[in-house]
């Protein structure tokens, strides 16, 4: 059965797995992911390149959003940049980050230059990941800086409450395994460094593929210290649903970030949604993700993982940790009502800009 079309432009995100991407529909645009297209087939929520090319022309939607273009090979990118402009297709861009998740700096340069020769109109989260964007490129691509807004719908929030605190810190750490995220060393410090018996540290993680088990890979290790601690709760999705995010985050008082690189995290905004108090490295362009609420969420506890000897990193989680577990004892971190209100605010902002974006002046 064809899905009811929705109404404005009909807008596909390569790709829609993340609530980033979900959440940005209105009354002038809408998701064509998860929908049957008039072909009969059903868009993919994680379509790739290569399953729109099979279904060329394009003249079925109307905006294409590219958000992590890692998995893409740049010879395919380059055609799907064709085939849009063939068909009218205005092509938008996300730069979520302003450095490869997975280390391949080169590779990563290579399809930001493919975009910035297309016509495509970029996106950027922050205004100085914008600046560092121009510094890498040498040229300025045609952009707009729109925040990442929320990651749990204020609405989802309206009738839930934080579970109640208890006299221990409840942590909290899930994602995928990637480069740019330690696991191993957190969770071996915070098992070792955290005394207290009544202390938990929850792991929501995504399911682990054959590239997580290359030689030295640290997941062997990780798994047997989850095994060896029972405060350590594991457990593992194939990709945790944002029902199952939430649940875990008003069930938590302290979220821990430890990222060796990276540049936006909607793991912090996540954090600032559900009040919870981020143990974050200072990386990127989280720091200004936090000056665009300062007035309305509590400080991360930062820890400084970007400059000085790699062997004093643990020194610094860990003291992180320690503090935040102080700050955590002290304050009763009840959902924020105040900054839920401004969540909404800030989303028909996001949207407005959005509806610029993508209508581009037609």
């Amino acid at each position: 059965m064809v899905a009811s079309p929705g109404p404005g432009l009909r807008v596909v995100h390569l790709p829609a797995r993340t609530p980033y991407a979900r959440k940005l529909h209105g009354p002038d645009f809408h998701i064509l992911n998860g929908t049957e297209i008039s072909s009969g087939a059903t868009v993919p929520a994680a379509v790739t390149a290569t399953w729109l090319l099979a279904h060329a022309p394009l003249t079925w939607l109307d905006v294409l959003h590219l958000h992590h273009i890692d998995i893409e090979e740049p010879a395919v990118l380059e055609r799907l940049l064709d085939a849009c402009a063939d068909s009218g297709v205005r092509v938008v861009f996300t730069a979520h980050d302003t450095h490869s998740m997975h280390g391949d700096v080169s590779a990563f340069t290579e399809r930001l230059r493919l975009l910035l020769s297309a016509d495509v109109h970029w996106v950027f989260l922050t205004e100085s990941s914008r600046t560092e964007m121009t510094g890498l490129l040498g040229a300025t691509p045609p952009a707009t800086v729109i925040p990442h807004g929320y990651v749990v719908p204020p609405e989802a929030l309206r009738r839930r409450e934080r579970e109640q605190a208890t006299a221990s810190a409840r942590y909290l750490m899930f994602g995928a395994s990637r480069p740019s995220r330690d696991q191993l060393s957190p969770i071996i410090n915070w098992s070792l460094g955290v005394t207290d018996p009544s202390s938990t540290l929850r792991l929501l993680l995504r399911a682990f593929s054959p590239a997580d088990f290359t030689p030295g890979s640290p997941v062997p290790l990780l798994l047997e210290t989850a095994r060896h601690d029972p405060r350590i709760r594991l457990s593992m999705r194939p990709y945790p649903t944002d029902n199952e995010i939430t649940d875990a985050g008003l069930a938590s008082d302290i979220l821990l970030l430890p990222y060796l690189w990276g540049s936006h995290s909607g793991q912090l905004e996540l954090a600032f949604d559900l009040n919870l108090l981020p143990v974050c490295s200072r990386t990127g362009h989280l720091p200004e993700q936090y000056r665009q609420h300062e007035q309305l969420v509590a400080e991360p506890e930062w820890f400084d993982w970007s400059t000085g000897h790699p062997n004093l990193f643990g020194d610094r989680f860990l003291t992180a940790v320690e503090n935040a577990s102080s700050r955590a004892g002290f304050v009763c971190r009840r959902l924020d009502r105040t900054f839920l209100d401004h969540r909404v605010q800030e989303h028909k902002a996001i949207l407005t800009a959005y509806t610029e974006v993508y209508g581009g002046g037609r």
